[in-house]
């Protein structure tokens, strides 16, 4: 935790620290393949770094907004790393920000992708082994799990930490992923048929239908 003696910014070994991290296990699940697969993949970690970098670095959205979070919010100290869960200081979030309700949605948001992510995977890994549509687990409920688990990511990242940068990529990230899963398709068409299409046709892409849920649950 910040105590007032810890300077809030300009720590640049926890940005490099933390980018390596989230990059280095979204990639041990994601495992890039093509040129495309890689342009997807390496805008994912361009929003990780632009993200720690405003986190530990240097906090541009605050530098950029000062003067009208200063007219708007003067009893905030907005050069205070707290100051940087932006949702939480705009509803007035008075206690310790990392117990605020958008930090812990984020939570929830970025671990739920990452186990997506991982779920999907171990599932994607059996079916190419055995040459074979992958349709269980996660794959039962969406086609792209693995794509919705980045998305997932970073909507939580957005909660917990939102900057003008993250903001403005992430929408051209979920267009990527979108157009990336829609080639993916066309290659599934081609070597699985009348297979996949009837696949597309009971599972939706990317948001899952509730009846389809609540009916494969174990009850």
């Amino acid at each position: 935790m910040m105590t007032e003696s810890t300077p809030a910014y300009g720590l640049w070994f926890l940005v490099v620290l933390n980018s390596a991290i989230f990059i280095l296990f979204a990639f041990s699940f994601f495992k890039p393949k093509t040129r495309r697969d890689w342009r997807s993949f390496g805008a994912f970690s361009a929003f990780l770094v632009a993200l720690f970098t405003e986190m530990y670095g240097f906090p541009l959205t605050i530098y950029l907004l000062s003067g009208w979070l200063q007219s708007n919010y003067p009893g905030v100290d907005w050069l205070s790393h707290d100051a940087g869960h932006l949702l939480e200081m705009l509803f007035g979030w008075e206690a310790n920000p990392h117990f605020g309700p958008f930090h812990l949605l984020s939570f929830a948001f970025v671990g739920g992708g990452f186990v997506l992510i991982s779920a999907a995977w171990k599932v994607l890994y059996e079916a190419q082994q055995r040459s074979t549509l992958a349709t269980a687990g996660a794959y039962g409920y969406v086609r792209h799990p693995q794509y919705l688990g980045f998305i997932l990511v970073m909507f939580g990242f957005l909660l917990q930490w939102p900057t003008l940068l993250t903001l403005a990529m992430f929408p051209v990230l979920v267009i990527m992923y979108i157009r990336l899963a829609k080639g993916e398709e066309r290659a599934a068409l081609t070597e699985f048929g009348d297979t996949y299409r009837r696949y597309m046709t009971e599972v939706p892409g990317f948001i899952p239908r509730f009846n389809r849920v609540v009916a494969r649950r174990p009850w």
